[in-house]
C-alpha cells in the first residue's frame, strides 16, 4: 500500500494504526505536497516526516515539489474556505500523483494521512478517492482512525515523540485566511533581505529540528521547550539625506510611533549620536565593528553577512541605557552632529512563542 503523507503529526499516528490494521501489507510512504508554502515550511515538514518514518522503519519516497503546477490547478479558487472547492482540487491533485506512483511501483492500493487530520473532511477525501480508483485502477483505502478518541491519541503521541506540530494546513491561501482571522502576523511568509535567521522563523525551526536529530543519533537526552516572548519583524526602512537614500542598517527592535520622521543629530556621547526625536540613535560603521568585534568594510557587507540575532541583541544592549527599549538604532558609514535626515521605519513587535532545545542528563 502506498501511503500519501501530509505531515508527521498525522502520519506518525496513521502509519502505526495502518500497521496494526493491515499487518500483511507492505507500507511505503509518499511525501507529495506541492501545496505547502513557503518552501522552507515544506523542507521542515519533510525533515520531520523522515524522522518519523525512520522511527517506524517505513520506506519514504519524496515526490516533486511542483508548486507552480499546484497554483495553476487551484487558480480561481483562492478565496474558498477550508473544506471547500479548493480542497477538492488539492486532494485530487495530490492523490492523482500518488496513484500514478503506486502504478509505477506495482502497488494495488493507496491511502492518505489526510484522513486523520481533524481539519479535513473524510467524506470529501472518500469522494476524491473513488474517482482516483476509477481512473487509475488502484483501491483507495479510507479507514477512520479519528473515532473512539483517535484524535486525542494522535496528539498525545505527537507530544510524546516531540514532533513538529505546524498550526496551518500548508497552502498560502489557508495560511493568509487563518492569520487574518487570528489577527496574527503571517511571519511564515517573511524572509529578511539580510538572510539573518529570525526568532521563531521557519529557518530557525529547521536548525532546531536538525539539531534534535543529531542529539538522537548521539543518544543524548533533550526536551523541546516553548516560551512566550516579544517577537519583532522589520518590513521596510531607509534613511535619506538631501533626498539621497543612504546605505543603512537598522538594529532589531527598532520601532517608531510614526513611520516617517524628519530628524537632526543634536549631540554625541562617546560613540553614540543622538537625534532630536523619539530617542533615535546612530552609530558609525567603525563603532559597529568595534562593539561587535567585526571587520565589515561597508553597510552592504552587514546586509550580506549579518551577525546572528543574538549577537545583535547583545550589541543593542551596549548602546542603549535601558535594555527594555525599542529606540531605533541605525548604522551609517559616517555621521556628523547637526546632520539632518529623513527617516522611514515600518516594523512591528508582537506576542509570540518560541521553541528551544534543552539538553539534560
Amino acid at each position: 500500500m502506498l501511503v500519501h503523507i501530509c505531515c508527521s503529526v498525522d502520519s506518525h499516528f496513521f502509519l502505526q494504526k495502518l500497521q496494526n490494521a493491515y499487518p500483511d501489507e507492505r507500507l511505503i510512504s509518499f511525501f507529495y505536497n506541492p501545496n505547502i508554502h513557503p518552501y522552507s515550511e515544506y523542507q521542515l515538514r519533510l525533515l520531520d516526516v523522515k524522522r518519523s518514518c525512520k522511527m517506524l522503519n517505513i520506506e519514504l519516497i519524496e515526490g516533486e515539489y511542483n508548486y507552480e503546477g499546484w497554483i495553476n490547478a487551484v487558480r480561481g479558487f483562492e478565496n474558498e474556505p477550508e473544506k471547500g472547492a479548493r480542497c477538492d482540487i488539492c486532494f485530487d491533485n495530490r492523490l492523482q500523483i500518488t496513484a500514478k506512483e503506486a502504478v509505477k511501483l506495482g502497488e494495488t492500493s493507496i491511502t492518505t494521512t489526510l484522513l486523520t487530520s481533524p481539519k479535513k473532511s473524510i467524506e470529501q477525501l472518500k469522494a476524491v478517492g473513488e474517482n482516483i480508483k476509477h481512473s487509475y485502477g488502484v483501491d483507495f483505502v479510507a479507514p477512520d482512525f479519528r473515532k473512539g478518541g483517535g484524535t486525542q491519541e494522535q496528539f498525545a503521541l505527537a507530544k510524546k515523540d516531540m514532533l513538529y506540530h505546524q498550526d496551518y494546513c500548508g497552502c498560502i491561501y489557508a495560511l493568509t485566511r487563518q492569520r487574518e482571522g487570528q489577527r496574527r502576523v503571517a511571519d511564515e511568509l517573511f524572509s529578511p533581505i539580510s538572510k539573518q535567521i529570525q526568532p521563531e522563523s521557519i529557518e530557525e525551526k529547521i536548525e532546531l529540528y536538525k539539531k534534535r536529530i543529531e542529539l538522537e543519533e548521539k543518544g543524548e537526552k533533550y526536551k523541546i521547550i516553548r516560551d512566550s516572548f516579544l517577537n519583532y519583524r522589520l518590513f521596510m526602512a531607509y534613511v535619506k539625506c538631501e533626498n539621497e537614500v543612504l546605505p543603512s542598517y537598522f538594529l532589531n527592535y527598532s520601532i517608531l510611533k510614526r513611520k516617517f520622521q524628519k530628524i537632526k543629530i543634536e549631540y554625541k556621547i562617546k560613540d553614540i549620536y543622538f537625534a532630536n526625536r523619539e530617542s533615535i540613535k546612530f552609530i558609525t560603521l567603525s563603532t559597529f565593528n568595534k562593539l561587535l568585534k567585526s571587520t565589515y568594510h561597508n553597510i552592504q557587507d552587514i546586509i550580506d553577512f549579518p551577525p546572528t540575532f543574538e549577537e545583535e541583541i547583545l550589541l543593542r544592549n551596549k548602546i542603549v541605557y535601558n535594555n527594555y527599549t525599542f529606540s531605533p538604532i541605525i548604522v551609517l558609514k559616517d555621521i556628523k552632529v547637526n546632520s539632518k535626515y529623513k527617516l522611514f521605519l515600518n516594523a512591528l513587535t508582537y506576542e509570540d512563542t518560541r521553541e528551544s532545545l534543552v539538553t539534560f542528563g
